[in-house]
């Protein structure tokens, strides 16, 4: 029909996700939103729906949660929308490319870092524990390779030293959405350049398992302070104290030469609980014991004396002893 707005399919899953979903919502009409299934979350292991199908929800628009995107009859439910665009993003599933075809105008992901650096699963998370200090958002047509396709735009992003994951997400998100609607008017028409990647400059960023959380202090502060808010919220980074995991949050790099051994504890300072590294001292300004509360480092300490000589130790570390 003349003048009626171009149709558009969502998938995508964690709240990283809402500020795209919401933004496509403004430039066509979402006639689906395709999010993973409720899964068990917290410690009671409730069933919980991912962010984006409750965005969905209030945003009037119907919701598809297959367990199988191989699955023939999803193919089908999705031709016969008629969609323009497919826009995928933080989906978690990787698409078929009989998928991919099904929309006029092609299938479109906007990833969170500037392609082809860190292709994958977790970008923002391997972005700052690498020590990264700029990354970005790529909005690259789809095809069968991981992150390979041909890129439509992208925008730089600046990493502080205090971001962790979720303030860096925020800022992506925050990047990406109006970068995704400056872009999509040239996507459905047909018009939109694309650039090849560049892959011999590629590198990977795969999905983060709970032993990268593991800390070690014989390398350096920034080192130390980067996996850490990397690793925050999950898998949360983690040492021994006394051998019991401790998880530690907010870390801060602080001057000078400790003198000690890596993983030495020097006890509060105003930034946190002081722990010696290789070239200088991290700061952790909260600390949590296993099946306790994360408290700020002075109340921590004071509800537990740490002994003098005490260290952090890599949990790694006693399964070699």
């Amino acid at each position: 029909m003349p003048g009626s707005p171009p149709r558009a399919v969502f998938f995508g899953s964690p709240a990283f996700a809402v500020p795209f979903l919401e933004a496509v919502a403004q430039a066509t009409e979402v006639v689906a939103v395709v999010s993973q299934p409720d899964r068990p979350a917290g410690r009671g292991r409730q069933l919980a729906e991912p962010a984006v199908k409750v965005a969905a929800r209030c945003l009037g628009v119907p919701v598809l949660q297959p367990e199988r995107v191989r699955a023939p009859e999803l193919e089908q439910t999705l031709r016969a929308l008629g969609a323009d665009v497919f826009v995928v993003v933080a989906y978690g599933r990787i698409l078929p490319q009989a998928l991919l075809d099904v929309p006029r105008r092609g299938s479109w992901n906007v990833h969170g870092s500037l392609l082809p650096r860190l292709r994958g699963a977790a970008p923002i998370q391997w972005a700052i524990i690498r020590g990264e200090r700029v990354t970005g958002v790529s909005i690259i047509r789809m095809e069968a390779g991981l992150d390979t396709g041909p890129v439509a735009a992208t925008r730089e992003v600046p990493i502080g030293d205090e971001d962790t994951t979720a303030t860096l997400a925020l800022a992506l998100a925050a990047a990406g959405a109006p970068l995704l609607v400056e872009t999509l008017p040239a996507i459905l028409d047909g018009a939109v350049t694309l650039a090849p990647q560049e892959d011999a400059a590629a590198t990977l960023a795969p999905p983060l398992l709970k032993e990268d959380g593991r800390l070690r202090f014989d390398v350096s502060a920034r080192a130390v302070s980067a996996r850490t808010r990397g690793c925050d919220p999950w898998p949360g980074a983690t040492a021994l104290l006394d051998g019991q995991p401790l998880r530690v949050f907010g870390p801060r790099v602080l001057a000078g030469t400790p003198g000690a051994a890596p993983g030495a504890v020097f006890g509060l300072r105003a930034e946190g609980l002081a722990v010696a590294c290789v070239d200088a001292t991290v700061a952790f300004a909260e600390l949590q014991l296993a099946g306790r509360k994360r408290l700020p480092a002075a109340a921590f300490l004071a509800g537990r004396s740490v002994a003098p000589g005490a260290s952090l130790q890599d949990p790694a570390a006693q399964r070699r002893e």
